[in-house]
């Protein structure tokens, strides 16, 4: 969950003129447009990173031009050739409004419309899942991570916040208010960190420490993902996270709701408040991957999350797991032991 000042953290995560092609938004059922490839405009990841431009801001939701030329156009795949935008790994659900439908699968909403988000939450889920399959996680020699369709509920929340959550049902809600929050790739890939770790684990929230590591983890993932599709660090600093998103909560520049580089140390800094811990479990994971590079730490990490977990479980615990999956693997355990010694989570 990105914690805002103010905002109550949720017990469940423990803490424009549309173009005659574009889409339409449809109260009836809707005719299948048989597509299962489309395209649809979003923003790469956000417009602070896409134009270093710090002086953006929301102007409560409306159009403008500078935000509208950072608009890209992108490939929408693994649809279900409903015109929905439902497919393998993503599926939106609104409980009021329409779901965006269109019979050609282009997808061009500006961002004062919610169909624009729903657009963005299903290209950054699925290019999640894109880069796990890339490390290897496909099913075949290794198991799928959250690799079921990702339930993504849009603006359903009335508050300025989002979260992620495995009951009643398995999905994520993206609060509106300020920036609405799927407007940011990094708040939406940092609650898909969470789902990870619901998929990998039943016990990975039973210890406070667990929860601290998972929203350590969120804040990592977003921008690792955010790197990798972009294929190199963006404009601005890869360690400022959701700084499209934090326009509306910070005056500061660069604009950034928490940073990968907050240099804090365990346990010293420790204060059980999940958001704030887990800026020393993600600092370790992001000196991790400059250490031995996105892939091999990745998938180290990523494998040792499968079945950690539980009430005494702490970030000792699970780093110990890390570095014996980067030695057993790569031969680079030593590398792996000093990111976390950095922060004092290993002695």
């Amino acid at each position: 969950m990105p914690f805002r000042p103010t905002r109550r953290i949720l017990l469940a995560i423990l803490f424009s003129v549309v173009a005659a092609t574009a889409p339409m938004a449809v109260s009836a059922k809707a005719p299948a447009a048989g597509c299962h490839t489309g395209s649809g405009m979003v923003f790469f990841p956000n417009p602070i990173v896409s134009s270093g431009d710090e002086t953006l801001t929301d102007r409560k939701d409306s159009d403008y031009d500078l935000l509208n030329d950072e608009r890209v156009d992108k490939p929408l795949t693994a649809l279900d050739g409903s015109g929905y935008l439902r497919g393998t790994w993503a599926v939106v659900i609104n409980e009021v409004g329409d779901p965006a439908y269109s019979s050609t699968c282009t997808y061009n909403f500006t961002r004062h419309d919610d169909g624009f988000e729903q657009v963005m939450a299903y290209y950054w889920v699925t290019k999640s899942q894109d880069y796990l399959h890339a490390l290897g996680f496909d099913g075949g020699d290794w198991p799928l991570i959250n690799g079921d369709q990702q339930r993504i509920r849009i603006n359903q929340w009335g508050v300025d916040n989002s979260y992620a959550t495995d009951h009643p049902k398995d999905e994520m809600r993206f609060g509106k208010g300020g920036v609405d929050d799927a407007e940011d790739a990094e708040v939406i890939l940092h609650e898909l960190g969470h789902q990870i770790h619901f998929s990998q684990s039943a016990s990975f929230f039973d210890s406070n420490e667990g929860g601290s590591i998972s929203e350590g983890f969120g804040d990592y993932w977003a921008a690792d993902v955010v790197e990798w599709a972009l294929g190199g660090p963006g404009g601005v600093t890869s360690a400022c996270i959701m700084d499209w998103d934090a326009t509306s909560y910070t005056s500061s520049i660069p604009h950034c709701l928490r940073t990968l580089n907050a240099g804090l140390t365990y346990p010293d800094d420790l204060t059980d408040e999940v958001h704030h811990d887990g800026k020393i479990w993600s600092q370790a994971l992001w000196d991790l991957r400059t250490a031995i590079g996105p892939t091999h730490a990745d998938t180290a990490i990523l494998w040792a999350q499968f079945g950690w977990g539980g009430a005494n479980e702490t970030m000792t615990d699970l780093a110990t797991l890390i570095v014996a999956q980067a030695q057993s693997r790569y031969g680079q355990g030593a590398a792996a032991y000093a990111a976390f010694a950095a922060r004092g989570i290993l002695s």
